[in-house]
């Protein structure tokens, strides 16, 4: 596992608002950890070490390891709050995943090929509809994305969610709600219309002040 994905972790006994502010005041951002059949554990990252996980994609959609002390977890990311106004994390959810449970969660799109779809070569393009699926597989197998060949995508056609291809082992969550994925387009055009002035008209006059 890549380095990248291994997290620092220190265990937390005060929980409630006072202890959660108490904690951002000191630069950690209080967590959670649940799941696996085990008792919750409250948990607090340093804040700028978390922040810097946030710009690669594997942080929300891979296996992550968090070291608690001298414990190593495995994990995925469940939820994060963020500050509505600033670049400050609130608090952060984990869950355990056991190597023989399969798990449920959101993975990313990519969309591959779009440079070679009729749609774009004849001057259109590609919509993406959807950024992200909800699958089931068991950790082992969980993929960090899922690509999406939009290759043969001419003016009109429609990739849906059943129509994606999923790597062994992975199945997707909600497929009978069989939604449009990506769909190929032409240019939009946007007509600009030139007012037309009437013959013949008169200013009004202005209106006179009280």
């Amino acid at each position: 596992m890549s380095e990248l994905l291994e997290i620092k972790a220190q265990p937390r006994a005060d929980m409630g608002k006072g202890a959660s502010r108490r904690l951002r005041r000191e630069g950690l951002v209080p967590g959670i950890i649940y799941g696996a059949r085990k008792d919750p554990e409250l948990v607090s990252f340093v804040h700028t070490d978390l922040l810097q996980h946030l710009d690669h994609e594997a942080f929300y959609s891979s296996i992550l390891t968090l070291k608690v002390e001298d414990r190593s977890v495995q994990v995925i990311l469940k939820d994060l709050q963020r500050h509505p106004a600033k670049p400050f994390l609130l608090h952060v959810d984990f869950q355990r995943v056991s190597a023989t449970e399969k798990l449920r969660t959101r993975v990313p799109l990519h969309f591959i090929g779009e440079d070679d779809a009729p749609a774009v070569k004849g001057g259109g393009g590609v919509s993406h509809l959807q950024t992200d699926i909800e699958v089931s597989c068991l950790p082992g197998n969980l993929p960090e994305y899922v690509d999406v060949d939009v290759s043969g995508l001419d003016v009109g056609d429609t990739i849906l969610l059943s129509g994606l291809v999923l790597p062994e082992g992975v199945e997707l969550v909600g497929a009978d709600n069989d939604v449009p994925v990506a769909q190929g387009h032409a240019l939009h055009t946007t007509e600009v219309e030139t007012p037309v002035e009437e013959e013949g008209g008169e200013e009004a006059p202005p209106a006179e002040e009280e």
